[in-house]
């Protein structure tokens, strides 16, 4: 493995670009009040990042993850969070022996 300069350089940047805005985030907070539609949209942030970062993963990859996916959507839905993440576990491993 070689040391690139260009490479370690990009990765200290994409560093320092997360650190402030993780600070710059929590310093906004501090001196502004977020309340009505701001305050729902920040709310419902989470839900929509991991939805970006899960749907096209389970669409792409192939029918075993698509309907454990959906499996895990369900379960989640009736079940505590950590029962939904074992049962989408056992899917995704018995739908990938089917498949």
């Amino acid at each position: 493995m070689s040391f690139d300069p260009i490479h370690l350089t990009a990765i200290l940047g994409m560093a320092a670009v997360t650190l402030a805005m993780r600070f710059g985030g929590y310093l906004l907070v501090r001196y502004v009040t977020v309340t009505g539609r701001a305050a729902a949209a920040m709310e419902a942030m989470p839900v929509a990042v991991l939805t970006a970062l899960v749907v096209p993963t389970a669409l792409a990859t192939g029918p075993a993850e698509t309907v454990a996916a959906a499996v895990t959507l369900f379960a989640a839905w009736r079940l505590p969070i950590i029962v939904a993440v074992i049962v989408g576990t056992a899917a995704v491993v018995a739908l990938r022996l089917v498949f």
